[in-house]
């Protein structure tokens, strides 16, 4: 019973590491499944996915120096120059160019890369390149706006005869080595490898091709490239690409390099004739930009009369912001001065007036604090006179003379909080008129000085590489020296055998988790006796009920020893330590928040199992407006009950009081009839009355009441109750109606509370009802093959 705290003393909250991993233990064979069928998948990827390889190469940037002025602006100039030295920064701009799909476009031309060829297999297909090829495919010319095949075109090599195939091609399309073949999107030449032993190729084999534009080709290959730095300090280039065909790579790579270094070349022997001339007209056009800026600066301030903008609309805010204070607090008194004179014309002489709601006119508080004590002596001097003693008249008259002169007091208050609020708008919309032009006279006055601080910076700028754009020479040399020619690694980047099943791995232990964490995060049910001492903040637990197997009977029978009967004995051990000792009988309120938890199921069976040759136990059907009790005997269903008793002062106990059918020495209240006023008939007195007369005939009463949330009936007798015992339901209680239960318990409507969880599963008990109960008594379960999958 260790589950169950009964000590008032705060507990250090320990982290249950197999509560928290409780979700998951039950789902195991989840995560089994999960991870033999991620680990097949994985297998099944790396048998017929074809490698992949990285090749790279390395290349010097010669024109890239570091900046020794330490003015990042100077790289604007030094990239017009050309050859005037570029920082650190332009790597960054070589690398993009390299990327450049225009670059790229020439080196796809070149190679003749428009076209690929792939050799169909029976799962897998595999690319051929140059020699592996029996014949390359050259794009002669394209349309700007061809249109290329949607659906896959294949080809055979019969006799020196192509013929391709196509769900797009009306009809095969047959044609000859070295012809040219006008297609929709171009003209194409079939060329015939002769490095190639051509006998490899059965004249059934089938080729297919992938045609695609120079462009879109060039951009793949962009896509794939990567270029990096190999060193902060440094200007080589690393250029990388992954592919399956190698040759294709390293072909790719080396081509790069010599065209960007052509690309160069030609780029500068261009720029270094045209910089001089861009800079001196600059120079020129940003002098005369600057003086027209200067001169606006200078007129924009005597128009508005400004010094410093800043400073002044501080100055105004600060203003407008006291006076604002000012103004809501002359509207606060304002309402309540009216709510004031409001509560007097309303009410009569007679009732107290509202003292502290923020008056500030002492002397109009006084008054009122001297009426109050004016009406409560008048009410004192009518309890043992009436209006027409000297006394209570003269104490009348004072209150209507003082209240006559509250009124005119606070007329007098309204009238000048009146006065002054007009002064206050006034002085408001003075200073507010004025705030209101800041904010466009800020934003003009910026907008010159942006201007201003732009044309000042590139004019100075422009004057300090006016001198080295007169002495650039023009450098016909290579911009980049190849270190490293292209290099394919053998060993494939991907697929990886090991990343591959350890990612498997993971996918199929995490597919399964996230699935039970969600599954976890969106319930919003109580589950288990953990769930409940966390959201009832310690509260006593003192028995977890477990949920009835299928047919099982719903009530404990006499000497009973199945697992829900050992519950309740567990139960009503825990009890025992909460209920006083006391002459007579104990009483029990059993109760709920909302229908459905399960309260009367647990008041019964708490009875039967208190019930016995040495304890008589009663239990009373308390809820008169939708009776339960009567559900597990249909037969005793409209006998007299609660309800008569309670409205017919001639019914006696004795009437209502009937011998239980599943334990003789349990007897039954029940209900009765419904009635249409279940609040008035327990306000009236009978039910103590009742609990009175018959406390001396039984060692336990157990009260089933009506849920809490849903009406008042159980707070009008819970002050009867020795122990309160408030029942959840597992899976079916919200978490959100727990803090219901404690807000009852703070606020001492219901006392000496002892929480119960009905209806727990298995797999949620703490003290796991797995075990059998039964142990030691004889009792024994067969295990069925469930049982093999349940923790």
């Amino acid at each position: 019973m260790d589950q169950f705290n009964f000590d008032d003393q705060p507990q250090e909250e320990v982290l249950d590491l197999r509560e928290q991993f409780r979700p998951y233990l039950s789902k195991w064979y989840w995560f089994v499944t999960g991870v033999i069928i991620a680990l097949v998948a994985a297998w099944f990827f790396l048998r017929y996915s074809l490698p992949v390889f990285s090749t790279e190469s390395t290349l010097l940037i010669k024109e890239v120096k570091k900046s020794t002025s330490g003015q990042p602006e100077m790289s604007v100039i030094s990239e017009i120059s050309g050859i005037g030295g570029m920082n650190s920064n332009s790597v960054s701009n070589e690398k993009q160019i390299l990327k450049s799909a225009n670059l790229m476009l020439s080196v796809v031309k070149e190679l003749g890369l428009e076209t690929n060829i792939y050799s169909q297999g029976k799962i897998k297909e595999v690319e051929l390149y140059k020699d592996s090829a029996p014949f390359t495919v050259r794009v002669i010319s394209e349309k700007r706006k061809g249109k290329y095949p949607a659906a896959p075109v294949f080809a055979k090599i019969k006799n020196d005869e192509i013929i391709l195939e196509s769900e797009g091609f009306k009809k095969n399309i047959k044609t000859g080595f070295n012809k040219a073949l006008a297609m929709p999107f171009g003209v194409i030449m079939f060329q015939k490898n002769v490095n190639t032993d051509g006998s490899a190729f059965k004249s059934t084999h089938t080729f297919r091709l992938q045609f695609m534009s120079g462009m879109n080709r060039a951009r793949s290959y962009s896509g794939a490239l990567k270029v990096d730095v190999v060193e902060k300090e440094t200007t080589v280039l690393k250029l990388s690409i992954t592919n399956e065909v190698p040759d294709k790579s390293e072909d790719i790579l080396n081509r790069l390099a010599v065209n960007y270094n052509r690309e160069a070349v030609l780029d500068k022997n261009s720029e270094a004739q045209k910089t001089a001339e861009f800079i001196d007209g600059r120079v020129r056009l940003i002098g005369e930009e600057l003086g027209r800026v200067e001169s606006q600066k200078e007129d924009f301030k005597v128009k508005n009369n400004i010094a410093d903008i800043g400073s002044e609309a501080e100055l105004s805010l600060q203003t407008s912001a006291k006076t604002r204070q000012t103004q809501i607090d002359n509207e606060a008194q304002l309402e309540v001065v009216n709510s004031l004179l409001g509560y007097l014309n309303k009410q009569n002489s007679n009732q107290i007036l509202p003292l502290n709601i923020g008056l500030n006119d002492s002397e109009t508080s006084m008054n009122m604090g001297l009426y109050n004590q004016l009406i409560t002596e008048r009410s004192r001097l009518l309890e043992s006179s009436t209006q027409l003693n000297p006394v209570v008249q003269d104490v009348t008259k004072q209150i209507s003379d003082l209240r006559m002169s509250i009124i005119g007091s606070l007329n007098r208050t309204r009238s000048a909080l009146q006065i002054s609020r007009g002064a206050i708008q006034n002085e408001q919309n003075r200073l507010s008129g004025r705030i209101s032009k800041v904010p466009f006279q800020e934003k003009m006055f910026r907008s010159i000085e942006r201007q201003q601080t732009i044309k000042e910076e590139l004019y100075l700028l422009l004057l300090q590489k006016r001198e080295e754009a007169a002495i650039s020479l023009a450098i016909a040399a290579p911009k980049a020296r190849i270190v490293d020619y292209a290099f394919t690694a053998p060993i494939p980047v991907s697929p990886k055998k090991q990343i591959t099943y350890l990612g498997a791995l993971i996918v199929g232990l995490l597919i399964p988790f996230v699935i039970v964490y969600i599954i976890g995060l969106l319930n919003n049910k109580v589950r288990s006796t953990g769930d409940l001492d966390k959201l009832s903040h310690g509260k006593p637990l003192i028995g977890e009920i477990p949920s009835l197997q299928k047919g099982a009977p719903e009530l404990v029978a006499f000497n009973d020893l199945s697992p829900m009967a050992e519950a309740f004995r567990i139960l009503i051990t825990n009890m025992s330590f909460m209920l006083p000792e006391k002459e007579g009988a104990k009483v029990m309120l059993v109760t709920s928040t909302v229908k459905g938890e399960g309260k009367t199921f647990i008041s019964v069976n708490l009875a039967l199992t208190l019930a016995t040759p040495r304890k008589k136990v009663l239990i009373i059907g308390s809820d008169i407006r939708n009776p339960q009790l009567h559900r597990y005997n249909e037969g005793r269903k409209g006998l007299a009950g609660l309800a008569e008793y309670m409205y017919d002062k001639t019914v006696t106990t004795q009437e209502i009081t009937h011998v239980s059918t599943f334990n003789p020495h349990c007897d039954v209240i029940y209900s009765g009839a419904v009635t249409p006023n279940p609040t008035d008939l327990l306000s009236n007195g009978r039910y103590k009355e009742l609990l009175n007369s018959v406390k001396s005939q039984y060692d336990y009463i157990v009260l089933d009441t009506a849920p809490l949330m849903l009406v008042t009936d159980s707070f009008l007798i819970a002050d009867v109750a020795d122990i309160t015992i408030y029942v959840a339901r597992s899976g079916y209680t919200e978490k959100k109606l727990i803090s219901f239960a404690n807000t009852q318990i703070e606020k001492n409507k219901i006392k000496n509370v002892a929480f119960v969880l009905n209806d727990v599963d298995t797999s949620n008990t703490s003290y796991g009802y797995g075990y059998k109960y039964g142990y030691g008594y004889g009792a024994t379960q067969k295990k069925s093959w469930k049982s093999w999958f349940k923790f």
